[in-house]
């Protein structure tokens, strides 16, 4: 993905837009798409070709556009991006924040990591504390883990179903029902100008087991491990279905879902890097322009500075 300059601002022609959309095609869950995981989508896919060196000379243009991108859409105060990341531990979720933000305004981008829920948290809607932390207008926000965790952990214990104090009628059909609340709320707010990317970072079972043992062996990482993670590999297969349920059911036209493979790092950050870029480009912010009165406001300036010399 080349890209040019014109004016110091990085110009994106419609064919690389389309060639980034092009790219990205293959992890989009479609809407209506049953899926199966990991029959559906492989976590070592790799498109034929591309090399390791490739993909990371592509993800440092890619953080360049979303340097400039993010700047253009603070600068335009109209729209916000929520960028929610999915995953199984040990996917790369930190890391793929770290390396595709790197070039980022740090004023523009917000991360929140959403930990167990709180008594308060417990004591409101299930979305009250993901809506509390939605980016502003001219804002990136992260969810690390997101409201997804709903019908994800949520689903694979379900006694953490009993601490959600809700009314018995409640729990009847209650998954269903929370997959169109989700997407009746990704609409609202694609609709309010906050544009919803998803991104499921799709890691083996196999990976995951070596990136744990790394994590062990290495006493610099050891910090990453817990015994819990372990205890949470157990549910390894609910989890793969109560994953495939969601991408199922919440890839939506206004907010899909894509499906990155994560077995191989630098492709994932490659992969997650051209996802938002895409949605930036989509939206296409633009510096605003100032009136004729306020450019004669400026002239004015400048020649005072100018004068000074």
């Amino acid at each position: 993905m080349a890209t040019g300059y014109r004016g110091g601002l990085i110009v994106m022609t419609s064919d690389q837009a389309r060639r980034i959309a092009e790219f990205i095609a293959p992890l989009r869950v479609e809407p209506g798409r049953r899926v199966q995981l990991p029959k559906d989508f492989d976590p070592g896919y790799c498109p034929e070709g591309l090399t390791k060196e490739s993909g990371q000379e592509q993800l440092k243009i890619g953080i360049e556009v979303l340097a400039e991108y993010q700047d253009r859409l603070a600068a335009q105060n109209i729209y916000g991006v929520l960028f929610c990341l999915q995953a199984m531990d040990a996917a790369g979720k930190d890391g793929t924040i770290r390396h595709v933000m790197s070039g980022v305004n740090a004023q523009g981008v917000h991360v929140n990591s959403f930990k167990v829920p709180s008594n308060e948290e417990l004591d409101h809607d299930f979305l009250w504390r993901y809506a509390k932390a939605l980016p502003r207008r001219g804002e990136i926000g992260i969810f690390n883990r997101s409201h997804y965790e709903e019908v994800l952990v949520v689903r694979v214990h379900p006694e953490l179903l009993g601490r959600q104090h809700l009314p018995a009628h409640a729990h009847e059909g209650i998954w269903k029902r929370r997959y169109d609340e989700i997407n009746e709320w990704e609409k609202y707010l694609v609709d309010n100008g906050i544009a919803v990317v998803k991104v499921f970072l799709n890691v083996s079972r196999e990976e995951q087991r070596n990136r744990f043992m790394e994590r062990i062996d290495h006493p610099h990482k050891n910090w990453k491990f817990s015994a819990a993670d372990i205890a949470e590999r157990q549910h390894w297969d609910a989890y793969q279905a109560a994953y495939s349920e969601m991408l199922s059911h919440t890839s939506t036209p206004w907010a899909p879902w894509y499906v990155v493979s994560a077995d191989r790092t630098w492709f994932m950050r490659m992969c997650a890097a051209a996802i938002l870029g895409h949605a930036l480009i989509t939206i296409d912010p633009l510096y605003p322009t100032v009136s004729p009165e306020v450019r004669l406001q400026h002239a004015a300036a400048r020649a005072d500075l100018v004068s000074e010399g």
